[in-house]
């Protein structure tokens, strides 16, 4: 359990990061945090979010880019268009019924890449992962990004977005994305069969490498391998990846696996004496508004997701 002094500091946040809070390190009856996460539609980060999505079903005018982002423009990708929008809010908790009718506005939209139809996704993995997740939150017809997934594994087992450059190797980035997709359609539609061997290929690609090592070197692959930050949009970390596993074995009905020992004991080594954990890095680029702490402070939605990975592996170790 957490000290009452950290889960007051934790529960003094908005209902996207409360319910969640109250769920998952709490225990709380599932009345309680059910009533947090229903505010998440008219409170804080949620409804402001909400209130600016246009008539068109978009956010800034884009599907992935707002309408005028200048693609000249050697500065930071911004954060604010539809499928960014979307993302955000369906990892907030927000309910589906809030955006009603969005899927339906959705079908006119365009991806600025050739102009390809919003809920048939595109040729990027990460961008697809998203559009599949969100598509399967508002109910849109996604079904066949799953067969794309499938089609676009890579021989290592993994994904890479830079496939259609030629890519043959696969990226920590995009096959994160791709699993936590996968994993949202079986949950979503029980449907184990068809993404079993996919998802277990990418796992593996994952596990084998320590969750965060070069197999060819045994280094971090990145320089912010190792970082814990939130939000994370695309780029991987192993506090997502561990959060994914913690999910997905839950769902499968499976044990941890020991190659994730590493990455577990350096996210515990970084946990401050009162018990939360800094924001250790920001992507840049424009935001509606900012959900977490800046860097080198502490971070409510790291400490949070720290926390509850965790009390997932403590739970899993033999005593």
């Amino acid at each position: 359990m957490i000290s009452t002094e950290l889960s007051d500091w934790l529960l003094d946040s908005d209902p996207a990061l409360r319910w969640q809070v109250e769920r998952d390190l709490l225990g709380a009856d599932d009345a309680i945090w059910q009533s947090t996460r229903a505010r998440v539609e008219h409170e804080g980060f949620g409804a402001e979010l909400l209130s600016q999505q246009g008539p068109d079903g978009q956010w800034a005018g884009g599907a992935f880019f707002p309408s005028d982002f200048a693609f000249d423009d050697e500065g930071s990708q911004p954060w604010t268009a539809t499928t960014w929008a979307l993302k955000d809010l369906r990892e907030w908790g927000m309910a589906a019924s809030a955006l009603e009718g969005t899927a339906e506005k959705l079908e006119s939209v365009r991806w600025e890449y050739e102009n390809l139809p919003y809920w048939d996704g595109e040729v990027d993995v990460c961008i697809n992962s998203w559009t599949l997740s969100n598509g399967l939150w508002l109910g849109a017809d996604v079904d066949g990004l799953v067969d794309w997934f499938i089609d676009h594994q890579l021989e290592d087992g993994g994904w890479n977005c830079e496939w259609v450059e030629g890519s043959t190797v696969a990226s920590y980035h995009s096959t994160l994305n791709a699993l936590v997709a996968l994993l949202d359609y079986q949950r979503t539609t029980g449907d184990t069969g068809r993404v079993a061997e996919a998802r277990a290929r990418g796992e593996e690609y994952l596990l084998s490498r320590d969750l965060f090592r070069r197999r060819s070197t045994g280094e971090p692959f990145d320089g912010r391998a190792l970082a814990l930050f939130h939000p994370r949009r695309w780029f991987y970390g192993i506090l997502p990846a561990l959060d994914y596993f913690r999910e997905a074995t839950s769902i499968d009905g499976a044990e941890a696996d020991p190659r994730m020992t590493e990455a577990v004991e350096s996210i515990r080594s970084r946990r401050s004496d009162d018990g939360r954990w800094d924001q250790e890095h920001r992507l840049a680029g424009e935001v509606w508004f900012h959900v977490d702490a800046p860097v080198g402070e502490p971070s409510r939605w790291v400490t949070l997701q720290a926390q509850r990975v965790l009390d997932w592996w403590d739970g899993t170790q033999p005593v």
